[in-house]
């Protein structure tokens, strides 16, 4: 981590632990140097800043490219490493970015659902983070996150203080699916990507909540 990235993963620290009362299990299945993709469902606007709060390594956080072209803001982003892209996040400078940060053994967060939830439950997949995964040469961890949609949903002018937790599932390895990519057609390549992005939300909705979080939905 970096200094602003370390001032930031504090400052999330005290917000998270005080106010939110936030919990986080199997955070030692993330591998601490290396690249990793970490998949999550995505529910509020919290989910990025919290699952990064878990892991004592810099975490790679996508942001729309609009939102570099306010300076100070422009500023922190860079400062934190956040990648930009475009508003699908489907640009190919944006997948170069992505891939770039992985070669150079870093940690980057995508969400499969390519979206906020609008109702709590988990979405379809969509084929983008297939096509990232399969490009690339890593582990990925199946992350899910809860309470962060009670807490602040996409309905929700503002936060509120409501209980968040995060679990950490086991590294995922897409060996298979990334041969078959190489080898693969055009027409067929989708068809794996989309694969690959079920795949990763199945395991995301098998994890479950620990016993010290039932009070949030499955």
């Amino acid at each position: 981590m970096n200094l602003s990235y370390t001032l930031g993963w504090c400052a999330a620290q005290v917000v998270f632990r005080g106010l939110f009362r936030a919990r986080f299990y199997g955070a030692d299945q993330v591998p601490r140097t290396g690249p990793v993709i970490l998949a999550a469902n995505h529910a509020s606007y919290l989910d990025p800043p919290l699952i990064g709060t878990g892991l004592p390594r810099l975490v790679h956080f996508l942001a729309r490219n609009t939102l570099f072209d306010q300076p100070l803001l422009n500023a922190l982003l860079r400062s934190w490493e956040v990648v930009p892209v475009d508003r699908d996040g489907a640009g190919a400078a944006g997948l170069k970015a992505i891939l770039d940060r992985l070669r150079a053994g870093g940690a980057i967060l995508l969400f499969p659902e390519g979206t906020r939830t609008a109702d709590g439950r988990l979405q379809p997949a969509r084929p983008g983070i297939g096509l990232i995964v399969a490009k690339s040469d890593c582990p990925v961890v199946p992350v899910r996150v809860f309470g962060t949609f009670e807490a602040w949903g996409r309905h929700q002018r503002r936060p509120r203080l409501r209980p968040v937790a995060v679990k950490y599932g086991a590294p995922l390895d897409f060996a298979a699916e990334r041969a078959a990519a190489r080898a693969a057609d055009k027409a067929r390549l989708k068809a794996i990507y989309q694969q690959i992005a079920e795949t990763l939300m199945a395991r995301i909705a098998a994890l479950q909540p620990c016993r010290e979080v039932r009070i949030f939905p499955p």
